[in-house]
């Protein structure tokens, strides 16, 4: 008999795949099932599971679609196996799991979750067994068995998240500034590029690439996560356009402030410190406080194995990288690789890279 529980997976996205993956790895028993077989197909080649067959009768079911669809799924998963632990991963949680609970799911073996971890691109394919790895994983327990609510943890914990419990509102309202907002705000600004001159965007850097990243999701998904999860993020979004509103003022001191340039720029930098403390507060590794870090920047070549020489030449050195950046130079066949080191080994790392030819920039 197998130690861990069987688990069915109803829908094989990307999260639901990614879950897959995970816990098969873990040694649960995964089933699969989606509406669409052929994606189904796919995250059992991914090594997600297995193809559900029938007669299975899982101990927790897992339900991965669209908060559109969520709610339903959720109440049919319930009545079809009266005895399972029932869990989601939607990233709006109060609208859903009410919904779900109005169409019949039972609330004691109802248990909320959401792992904060996802990609710009959907589908199975896209789908990576380490995509959970030391994300949190929120938990909203509601009415639920707390021996459910354990269970259901354990999950988490197999895929390699850090489970968190959190109420279904405030779950909403967090989600709605640190991920939906971000969401909105990285669209609106893509999408003038629409009409913005190509030469324009010729000379874009990675700093408009860092912000639009988010653009590129399914737009789909997000028009569902959005409407589902409304009124929160429009109270976001208020402070936003406030703040917004008072630095456009601040850009036009000959119809605001009375003309006066001293007093404009005085509340445009006090925006940008305000920024400033604000990404101070970010997590940092793992969690931790967040931590300052210095920046050794090697102009690379582009080209197969220089960015492992250079990973290399630094593990070699016994400093720990803890993050890099990569930039595209433009026109050029080379790119500027930014290494995040602790302050007191970054003189060391530019040292030993100089001396093994690497061209540091300063």
């Amino acid at each position: 008999m197998n130690a861990r529980p069987e688990v069915l997976i109803i829908g094989t996205g990307l999260i639901g795949t990614s879950i897959g993956m995970a816990l098969t790895t873990s040694g649960y028993v995964v089933h699969l099932r989606d509406q669409v077989p052929g994606q189904a197909f796919v995250a059992r080649e991914m090594g997600a599971g297995q193809l559900e067959e029938s007669g299975v009768i899982p101990q927790i079911v897992v339900v991965a679609v669209p908060p559109r669809y969520a709610p339903q799924v959720i109440a049919s998963a319930s009545r079809e196996y009266p005895k399972a632990t029932v869990t989601d991963v939607c990233s709006v949680k109060e609208h859903v799991l009410s919904q779900a609970v109005a169409l019949g799911a039972d609330p004691s073996r109802l248990v909320g979750g959401h792992p904060m971890a996802g990609r710009e691109v959907s589908g199975a394919t896209g789908a990576r067994v380490g995509l959970m790895s030391d994300r949190v994983w929120i938990i909203t327990p509601g009415l639920a068995d707390e021996w459910r609510i354990e269970v259901v943890t354990d999950l988490a914990i197999a895929c390699g998240a850090q489970p968190l419990r959190m109420d279904a509102r405030t779950h909403d309202v967090a989600v709605a500034r640190v991920s939906h907002a971000a969401q909105i705000l990285a669209s609106v600004l893509a999408a003038s590029l629409l009409d913005t001159p190509e030469d324009h965007i010729s000379v874009a850097g990675q700093g408009l690439r860092d912000m639009t990243r988010l653009a590129a999701s399914n737009v789909g998904l997000w028009t569902d996560i959005v409407t589902a999860n409304a009124e929160p993020i429009a109270e976001v979004l208020d402070e936003v356009i406030g703040s917004l509103q008072e630095i456009r003022s601040a850009l036009r001191p000959d119809s605001n402030r009375g003309g006066d340039p001293e007093a404009c720029a005085a509340e445009i930098r006090q925006v940008l410190v305000k920024g400033n403390d604000g990404v101070a507060r970010l997590p940092g590794k793992h969690g931790r406080d967040a931590t300052h870090f210095q920046t050794v920047a090697v102009m690379l070549v582009d080209q197969p194995g220089e960015l492992a020489r250079l990973f290399a030449a630094s593990g070699t050195a016994g400093i720990n990288t803890e993050d890099v950046r990569i930039e595209h130079i433009l026109g050029r066949p080379s790119g500027l690789v930014e290494l995040f080191v602790a302050p007191d080994q970054a003189p060391a790392l530019r040292q030993v890279l100089i001396e093994r030819g690497f061209d540091v920039r300063t």
